[in-house]
């Protein structure tokens, strides 16, 4: 796959769909790699009209590692869950620093500007970008995210701060139990929806894997500050797709992104949990090409009024 530089470290990155396609960057979640967007639903994107970049975050696959980095996690918890910012110090870069990468991409490929769509850490990204560099982006879609810290329930929080291990097949063992609880209850993944996340499991754990990344991620999502405010000041056309079923940052998050943003339309579906559920990619895809083919009519503002 390609690497880009950009904002003083490389990002790895996957193109799809028509050359003049509508400019598309999807930007992963937590200790994901980019794999983890579905090919289905990149695939349905990509036969919509959408040229369509996906990538490995930074301390991701592909892309630069920061390990090694000092990293105080349990100390960023502590203060989010005292109610207290955590101290910057605490993570070895933040949120606005993974959205100057995402602008750095940008220029290497040659965009001037594009639709973002960000699923949860990702979608945290997309919000920091459209804050930091609004005229790079044309239209936001944030999945399954929040402007705040939202507290998951109890189970997700110990998950969270449960270290991967080190071994292969372990590893790929404790993944599937993460991907089975992120799921809705009452809403299990299918058999196959299983078989394909072995398959991804185990694509990650060869593409690289530092078990100690996630947590720098984390920490860098608990030390940025919220940004309820600042997406308040956004005139962009803006989609907000979340899950009914949840867990680990619970439908509030998605309410709380569609209330900041003016005009943000907020689809909640039904059977989606932490995930991107088969069932929900028709639904996803749909949304965000309609919300894209209207920015662009649009010229990228708001409709006056809306």
């Amino acid at each position: 796959m390609p690497r880009a530089s950009a904002n003083g470290i490389e990002l790895e990155y996957e193109v799809r769909g028509p050359e003049d396609g509508r400019p598309l960057l999807m930007i992963m979640g937590l200790g994901a790699q980019m794999i983890f967007w579905p090919d289905g639903l990149v695939d349905a994107l990509a036969h919509r009209g959408h040229r369509v970049v996906r990538f490995d975050n930074r301390d991701s696959g592909g892309s630069t590692s920061f390990a090694g980095a000092p990293v105080d996690l349990n100390t960023a918890l502590m203060a989010v869950f005292s109610g207290i910012p955590a101290p910057p110090d605490a993570a070895p870069y933040t949120l606005d620093d993974m959205a100057n990468d995402t602008a750095g991409l940008m220029d290497t490929i040659g965009w001037e500007s594009a639709h973002v769509v960000g699923a949860s850490m990702g979608g945290m990204i997309a919000q920091s970008l459209a804050i930091g560099h609004p005229d790079r982006v044309r239209s936001l879609t944030s999945i399954m995210s929040t402007p705040e810290y939202v507290m998951p329930e109890p189970d997700m929080v110990s998950m969270l701060a449960t270290a991967i291990p080190p071994g292969r097949e372990e590893a790929i063992e404790a993944g599937l139990e993460i991907y089975r609880k992120l799921a809705a209850e009452g809403y299990p993944p299918s058999d196959d929806e299983m078989v394909e996340a072995r398959r991804l499991l185990e694509l990650a754990y060869e593409r690289g894997r530092d078990p100690d990344a996630t947590f720098r991620q984390l920490a860098a999502i608990l030390v940025s500050a919220g940004r309820s405010q600042a997406l308040g000041k956004l005139r962009v056309p803006a989609l907000v797709i979340h899950g009914r079923g949840d867990r680990l940052i619970p439908p509030v998050g998605g309410e709380m992104t569609a209330a900041a943003i003016p005009g943000a339309k907020h689809v909640v579906i039904d059977g989606m949990g932490h995930n991107l559920p088969t069932v929900a990619w028709p639904k996803i895809a749909d949304a965000i090409t309609e919300l894209t083919q209207w920015a662009d009519e649009a010229g990228g503002e708001l409709a006056a009024g809306a």
